[in-house]
């Protein structure tokens, strides 16, 4: 199956991307990043070479087994038919309903709505409180499915694709300045994965990437 060492194109503060170096460090694959920087040069994702590799000109990109995935999701559930230790989505079908859904509530229901593109839409005096605003609405429902879901993690006691979604998306609101008050069981969750390894070497202070300001 192996062909070669996988090579990740991914933005050091790319959200999307940050999930997939989760589950990369939670697997122990080993992997190459080749950075695609979001900002400079007008967005190097918009280079003819990056296009052919992702039409969608995002990152992640993922190449793997002689392939190339876009979409952090698609990217995680491949990851996870094809190396499935240790497993990021439950055996049990109604928790793996959660974790898709809970997964999707933030990739297609949140993160969306506050990246770069739609950002760059709303004019530079809005964006605040537009991210602001997304991010809470999508946080009010998120709380309130966690409360029914979660153990010590989003869905029971064990760490799976939500997880993966949801701190990413939770260094999104704090780089927003969301208010974290409404939200004690996001927070609590959090606090808890930060606290594991794989999310702490994948973090985007601690990336090829990172700028020497925001490294730590």
């Amino acid at each position: 199956m192996q062909a070669g060492k996988p090579i990740l194109y991914s933005y050091f503060r790319s959200s999307c991307s940050w999930r997939v170096r989760i589950a990369l460090a939670l697997k122990s694959i080993d992997y190459e990043t080749i950075p695609i920087n979001l900002v400079k040069d007008g967005g190097q994702q918009f280079s003819e070479e990056f296009q052919a590799l992702n039409p969608m000109k995002q990152v992640p990109a993922l190449k793997i087994d002689g392939i190339t995935i876009g979409q952090s999701l698609a990217i995680i559930e491949y990851l996870e038919e094809t190396r499935p230790t240790p497993r990021l989505l439950p055996q049990d079908p109604k928790k793996r309903a959660q974790v898709r859904m809970i997964s999707d509530l933030i990739a297609s229901g949140i993160q969306p709505l506050q990246n770069l593109s739609v950002l760059k839409q709303v004019g530079q005096e809005n964006q605040l409180t537009w991210a602001q605003e997304v991010i809470s609405f999508g946080f009010n429902a998120l709380e309130q499915i966690l409360r029914g879901t979660a153990g010590k993690y989003c869905v029971g006691d064990e760490v799976s694709m939500a997880d993966l979604c949801l701190v990413p998306q939770v260094a999104n609101a704090e780089r927003f300045k969301v208010d974290f008050t409404p939200y004690p069981t996001i927070s609590r969750i959090n606090k808890s994965l930060l606290a594991l390894e794989a999310f702490q070497v994948s973090h985007p202070c601690r990336q090829p990437d990172t700028p020497p300001e925001l490294r730590a």
